[in-house]
């Protein structure tokens, strides 16, 4: 079984009554992207104008080739602050993923995550969300 051919992790959290800026400040760190729920976003590409459902504050990691998710927990988790208390006041209101795309590059790849990231992730009331694609869909 070898490694994965790259992968994408993604911190998210979700919540109607999300402000940006105030997980922004609880964490120590400005989000890759983020949206309130009612706002129009402009899709980049399309020009497609969408309503936000929800509110959305998201950091991505940068992607690894091959896959390297401890990596990139680790830079994520190294951005943003290690006070529970303060994930536990986003976790009130909002939920919390951590959403990684895993692109195969053979019939048989796999990956194990170290019981310090699991804590880690655990600890902050992360969940985690693996989604992967076959390497003959690419």
């Amino acid at each position: 079984m070898g490694p994965f051919g790259h992968s994408q992790a993604t911190l998210r959290i979700f919540g109607d009554c999300l402000v940006p800026e105030d997980v922004s400040r609880l964490l120590g760190c400005e989000p890759t992207a983020c949206e309130r729920k009612g706002e129009q976003i402009v899709g980049q590409s399309t020009g497609t104008v969408r309503i936000a459902r929800t509110g959305l504050w998201r950091l991505r990691a940068e992607r690894t080739e091959p896959e390297d998710l401890p990596g990139q927990i680790d830079g994520l988790l190294g951005k943003l602050t290690s006070d529970m208390a303060a994930w536990a006041t986003i976790r009130e209101t909002c939920r919390v993923d951590l959403f990684v795309g895993l692109f195969m590059n053979s019939a048989n790849n796999g990956l194990s995550l170290p019981p310090a990231h699991l804590l880690a992730l655990g600890e902050r009331g992360i969940e985690l969300g693996l989604d992967v694609y076959d390497h003959s869909e690419a």
